[in-house]
């Protein structure tokens, strides 16, 4: 999913009157001032992927379902695959619509199911990284990711997106210097991403499980 309609979603979900709002100002809270027809676009996607309800004529933007996983009656979810993330340099491309679905157990999820999605890992600089007992990243494995995570911790493993680029590194906080710092767990020596106040960055979830590929 593109990280602006994922935006546009925690928006539409906390504000009861993000309908009544203009595009001008709906761009401007996604850090796209001077933007309305690119809000309008990723309106129609999320309204094109059933995400949402629109009628921006009569000021309705109402929200369809939350979250990503797909809930049945079945033990069986299907996850939204969103593309892959690099576990080395921020080289892949983050801006990926869901083009497939990844059918899994309940039993091999998380218990908060409602807001997880999966990538794919594409290297290896996380391949020393444990997140569930006797599991590690490597190259070609699900990562499953709980989109609305929010107090990052030194130690989570993360998913950024830096300048539209996604990748997958451990989150440390660097207080004295004022600024984070996303490193490698691998067996090969990977330099570290410094992030600064200003920089194009986001945080787009905690890592919390892995499916073996």
């Amino acid at each position: 999913m593109h990280i602006i309609q994922k935006q546009l979603l925690d928006l539409i979900a906390t504000h009861e009157d993000f309908g009544s709002y203009s595009l001008r100002k709906m761009a401007e809270m996604v850090g796209a001032k001077g933007k309305p027809q690119t809000a309008k676009y990723h309106l129609q996607q999320l309204e094109k992927d059933g995400l949402i309800q629109l009628n921006l004529e009569a000021g309705i933007i109402k929200l369809v379902k939350r979250g990503y996983a797909k809930a049945s009656t079945s033990p069986i979810y299907s996850l939204p695959v969103v593309g892959s993330a690099n576990c080395g340099p921020a080289t892949i491309f983050a801006e990926q619509n869901v083009d497939q679905y990844l059918k899994i157990s309940s039993s091999m999820l998380p218990r908060n199911k409602s807001n997880l999605y999966a990538l794919i890992a594409d290297g290896d600089s996380m391949n020393m990284a444990e997140v569930e007992k006797g599991k590690t990243i490597k190259s070609g494995d699900f990562v499953l990711v709980d989109s609305e995570y929010k107090n990052y911790k030194t130690g989570d493993i993360v998913v950024a997106v830096i300048d539209n680029m996604a990748t997958i590194k451990r989150f440390r906080e660097d207080k004295p210097n004022n600024r984070i710092i996303l490193e490698a767990d691998s067996t090969e020596k990977y330099l570290p991403i410094f992030i600064h106040e200003g920089d194009n960055f986001l945080l787009s979830g905690k890592v919390v499980g892995i499916i073996k590929s």
